[in-house]
């Protein structure tokens, strides 16, 4: 419940969070606070908390953000939804967005985040966050063929991980590919040692990372050794039909369009490919086309294909992340702008 009172230019909201429940205020506020800094430093608010009741004051509609999300954030912890840094930031996204868009949800509304069914892996369990994530996961598990195109630090490889070993241990498919081309930025895969899949090996270790987390070390090197998993680049896939398997393309804006074909059409009965990439960090030889640049113009709207297109504001790794690519993506567009002039 919610009351409005002016003060200053600014708008003040008196919450009181229910059941009032020691634990989990605290795993709301976080240590020395944190959680609640965090929010008034993303939406200019200011938020004081006395047990169970607080006090936003600040701008509207930012100030009715904060509220809203206090409410949310607290009920899902209720429900034992664990509040961690990565979690807060994608709420947080959803937030400042609705407060600069003049869209504050109204409470008990949850769209943004609408709840998921949670991916189960061995070690634990995954929610994904926020609309793009949740649309994602969802387009998984309904579509045999899927991308996820976007920055870096959106969840698109983890998250498919994720779901390929859910798959795994309920035995809709009997192995898993992690599978990436061999291009790298700006450096030579012929100098490594050893042959093309111990080269490319070391490239894999985001994959290695999330397979060790959601299984265990010890597990995935003995699903390795009976080829349950197995890694491989690209230029293998070539010639193979793979059947009940649940298989990721890493990295595809590196793909060639030849390549992009190759693969798409190596897929056999029982089998989910996920092909994720960022379109912004093209390592190709100058001149070669994108083969997920080019198969997005072909395939988005194929019924049984599913698209996910992620953007700045889904990333979900330090903020800095986020101003970085933003950075990046408004100096491109001013040199295309200005090379757009010079040719007119």
């Amino acid at each position: 419940m919610t009351d409005e009172t002016p003060h200053d230019e600014a708008v003040e909201f008196s919450l009181t969070l229910e059941p009032d429940d020691a634990r989990h205020l605290a795993m709301l506020s976080g240590q020395l606070d944190a959680h609640l800094r965090q929010i008034e430093d993303r939406l200019g608010v200011r938020i004081a908390a006395r047990g169970n009741q607080f006090l936003v004051t600040g701008p509207e509609p930012a100030t009715q953000s904060a509220a809203d999300l206090l409410e949310h954030l607290y009920g899902e912890i209720c429900q034992g939804v664990a509040l961690t840094p990565e979690s807060l930031h994608l709420q947080l996204q959803q937030a400042g967005l609705e407060a600069r868009d003049g869209t504050a949800r109204e409470a008990g509304d949850d769209s943004a985040v609408e709840p998921l069914q949670v991916i189960r892996t061995r070690r634990g369990s995954i929610k994904p966050r926020g609309r793009n994530q949740q649309g994602y996961v969802r387009s998984i598990k309904q579509c045999d063929v899927n991308f996820g195109i976007g920055p870096a630090g959106t969840g698109k490889t983890y998250l498919a991980v994720a779901c390929a070993v859910e798959a795994l241990l309920e035995e809709r498919v009997r192995r898993i590919l992690l599978v990436r081309p061999a291009v790298e930025a700006g450096e030579k895969l012929g100098y490594l040692p050893g042959d093309l899949a111990q080269k490319i090996d070391p490239y894999l270790r985001p994959l290695y990372d999330a397979l060790y987390e959601m299984l265990g070390f010890e597990t995935v090197n003995k699903y390795i050794e009976r080829s349950i998993i197995e890694v491989a680049p690209l230029a293998f896939m070539r010639g193979r039909t793979l059947n009940g398997s649940f298989i990721i393309l890493d990295e595809a804006q590196n793909t060639t369009r030849e390549q992009m074909k190759m693969f798409l059409t190596r897929i056999g009965f029982g089998s989910t490919a996920v092909i994720t990439g960022d379109a912004t960090q093209i390592d190709l030889p100058r001149g070669a086309q994108s083969g997920l640049t080019h198969v997005a113009k072909i395939l988005e709207g194929v019924d049984g294909i599913g698209f996910t297109w992620f953007a700045n504001g889904d990333v979900v790794r330090h903020p800095l992340v986020q101003r970085i690519v933003e950075a990046y993506d408004a100096h491109d567009d001013r040199a295309t702008s200005l090379e757009n002039s010079r040719r007119s």
